[in-house]
């Protein structure tokens, strides 16, 4: 597993120092490949693992760092103002992780995408960016959802029933990907709240209680069943 340098021609609009973690699956390949978005914590031991397990599965992984030029805390309220807006330097550099994998020379000519939490309101965004499949975990939905969906890839979600932040959000999505005739696979999970996926708790120790009563905590026996349901997706839409 290796951190890349993405940064560089092509890349102005973007993060000057842009940089991704790339998990790389056992063989030469060619292989099936994905963007994957972090969360708001930013690329940590969390989100490594979750890139290698989609490397273990076959996947060539590229985990870009959306906070590369300063980290969270200098660079979190301009990502997020990213996302609120669907605009600005976030997408570049989303953008700029795409094409590094098409221009590789080691894809089977296919890319998905997926992201968790505030990565999985980025990915619903850029799922109509030449995608082939999205998997959108615990995400926020776009203002305008069938505007901002229209032309996406198959998209499989992932949402938690007791997360507070995303009220009614799955049946939104389905919704609006009913109407515009999306081919997609949305799943609430009874009893599990956001970053269900996590295999460990994060963000700061001393708030770490607080997320627990907000039901910000792993839920190990939904996450293995929307893993499940992720990699099949891709291997239906990915995979030669």
């Amino acid at each position: 597993m290796t951190i890349i340098d993405l940064s560089g021609p092509g890349t102005s609009e973007g993060s000057r120092n842009l940089r991704g973690y790339l998990a790389e699956p056992a063989g030469t390949g060619p292989f099936p490949a994905v963007v994957m978005i972090h969360e708001a914590f930013g690329l940590n031991d969390i989100a490594r693992r979750q890139a290698d397990r989609l490397a273990a599965a076959g996947y060539l992984t590229l985990a870009v760092d959306l906070f590369s030029d300063g980290g969270a805390r200098r660079c979190l309220v301009s990502t997020m103002g990213s996302l609120l807006s669907g605009s600005g330097k976030a997408f570049a550099d989303l953008a700029a992780a795409r094409d590094w994998l098409e221009k590789s020379g080691r894809t089977n000519g296919k890319i998905g995408v997926i992201g968790f939490c505030m990565g999985g309101g980025f990915a619903l965004l850029i799922a109509k960016n030449g995608f082939n499949a999205a998997a959108v975990n615990y995400g926020r939905l776009p203002r305008n959802p069938e505007e901002a969906l229209l032309g996406a890839c198959p998209v499989v979600g992932n949402f938690g029933k007791a997360d507070r932040s995303l009220p009614g959000a799955a049946a939104k999505l389905e919704t609006a990907l009913d109407k515009l005739g999306i081919e997609h696979d949305i799943k609430e999970f009874d009893g599990a709240g956001h970053a269900f996926m996590n295999d460990a708790e994060e963000g700061p120790r001393l708030l770490r209680p607080l997320f627990r009563v907000m039901g910000v905590k792993p839920d190990p026996e939904a996450a293995v069943e929307a893993w499940q349901r992720i990699e099949d997706h891709f291997a239906r839409y990915l995979k030669d």
